[in-house]
């Protein structure tokens, strides 16, 4: 997995199918702890092939 960061978005490229959901789920509280935002507020989105950012909705 590769990860790109910023103050309110995540950007990763998982190789690993099956980690995908327990991937995004932790990437998703780690940005809303980060944002100090509700989960419900991330959005995550498909941006490439095996590649997904997670963004803060504001």
């Amino acid at each position: 997995m590769t990860t790109f960061e910023s103050t309110d978005s995540v950007t990763l490229k998982i190789w690993d199918r099956s980690a995908m959901d327990h991937t995004l789920d932790a990437a998703v509280h780690d940005l809303s702890a980060r944002a100090n935002a509700p989960k419900h507020s991330i959005a995550v989105t498909c941006s490439g092939p095996n590649t997904f950012t997670g963004s803060l909705n504001r």
